[in-house]
């Protein structure tokens, strides 16, 4: 979340930023942000004071006792209960302007870096670089759920038999192609500097307010009510949790972290042919790359990590394009992201397969993910992340973008990975 400190002191470039985003009541709500902290501030200094003089006075009873003062310590003792009562009110105000700031903290976006345009929706997102050669698969191609049927490779039918429509089964070279894709998208993040964890496949309610996903998506995420827990969305929420609270130091500088994890998302109200197949699922698999960095680097590691999916994604041949999203498309906890989207040749379309996002402060405030600067005050870290790679669209795009007449052939990057060079 934003702080408070930051909305006080750059209200307008607040607002300004808010309007990139088209978010509704901006300016009734940062005033009720400014006043709720106005009353929070106020209520702190008169209950510093009221203390302040109720330990006064417990010292001067003390003296008095001793030099056997007993009226005059019995009359300052009186006064003392008063003063005990007030800060009890007092303290029972300053909770509840905190909890009042905070709810409303929890209700505001974060601010777009200045290069994010305004816009209301993924139409007006900036196209800023595209590679690869799109295929001419002439009139017979198909999309991917079909030659998965034709190959058995996936089963929609079955999955929806187990648990319901957008829980896939994948089967034979199918499911060997997925674990193949894992290990691969892995290998590459450990190469290039990350360190693999295994992490927890459900969080608490911390954890998912401390990364942003709620109270904003809760309507997004499964929730085991008896235990209250989340089904992850993104490995980036345990992932990242790892250093909620901590304290680090400069040279801690760079900490970068990948996982796999199958990720769980309940996409109420998506329907129609735009989520068939592998476009749209409840349960997905994912490799994420996740960095805490110095607030002075955070943009030149974002980049680096947007020059990192540029390389996996040629490794595997696919035609592919950046968009820098507006501010009307960027999701509710980053300052700047670029998603990846992967042309589907027999689809006809562009499938989205990864962002890369920078959050800025905006989770390290939450999570209190601090550093010591060289002056030996505590900052807040900048937190980034990104997907490398979403599993199911790019499976999507190489089923049917690697399509021919005798079977769909496997990427040579991952052909040792498969163990086989063709599904046929």
């Amino acid at each position: 979340m934003l702080q408070v400190q930051f909305i006080r002191e750059n209200k307008q470039t607040v607002l300004d930023g808010l309007a990139k985003r088209n978010f509704a009541n901006a300016e009734i709500i940062i005033e009720q942000v400014l006043t709720a902290d106005e009353n929070r501030r106020a209520t702190q200094v008169s209950l510093d004071d009221v203390l302040a003089e109720s330990n006064k006075l417990s010292k001067e009873i003390g003296g008095l006792f001793k030099s056997g003062e007993t009226q005059k310590a019995t009359i300052l003792k009186e006064k003392t209960s008063q003063l005990k009562e007030k800060s009890k009110e007092l303290a029972e105000s300053l909770n509840s302007f905190a909890d009042e700031l905070q709810n409303l903290l929890y209700q505001i976006p974060n601010i777009p870096h200045a290069s994010v345009k305004a816009g209301t929706s993924e139409e007006d997102n900036e196209k800023i670089f595209s590679e690869g050669i799109i295929p001419d698969l002439g009139e017979n191609a198909l999309p991917h759920w079909e030659l998965a049927k034709k190959y058995d490779i996936i089963d929609f039918e079955l999955g929806t038999k187990i648990t319901g429509a957008g829980f896939p089964v994948y089967k034979g070279k199918g499911a060997r192609l997925q674990r193949a894709l894992i290990n691969y998208f892995l290998d590459k993040n450990i190469k290039a500097g990350y360190t693999e964890v295994q992490v927890p496949h459900l969080v608490n309610e911390v954890s998912a307010t401390a990364t942003g996903q709620l109270p904003d998506k809760e309507g997004q995420m499964y929730h085991v009510g008896e235990d209250d827990l989340y089904l992850i969305p993104t490995a980036e929420v345990p992932i990242t949790n790892m250093f909620r609270g901590n304290l680090i130091q400069e040279s801690d500088f760079p900490i970068t972290v990948t996982g796999y994890t199958p990720c769980f998302r309940r996409e109420a109200g998506s329907y129609g042919a735009h989520v068939r197949g592998l476009n749209r699922l409840h349960q997905f698999d994912k490799v994420e790359i996740v960095r805490i960095e110095h607030p002075d680097n955070s943009y030149q590691a974002l980049n680096g990590m947007v020059e990192h999916i540029k390389d996996i994604l040629r490794e595997l041949k696919l035609p592919y394009r950046i968009l820098r999203l507006c501010g009307g498309d960027t999701g509710f906890t980053s300052a700047l992201t670029f998603d990846f989207e992967l042309f589907s040749t027999a689809q006809d379309r562009w499938l989205e397969i990864s962002s890369a996002s920078n959050f800025e402060t905006f989770q390290a405030n939450r999570l209190k993910l601090r550093f010591k600067n060289k002056e030996g005050k505590s900052e807040f870290a900048h937190t980034l992340n990104g997907s490398s790679l979403a599993l199911p669209r790019v499976l999507a795009g190489i089923l049917e973008n690697y399509q021919t007449a005798d079977g769909i052939k496997i990427p040579d990057a991952l052909v040792p990975y498969c163990g086989f060079d063709i599904i046929n």
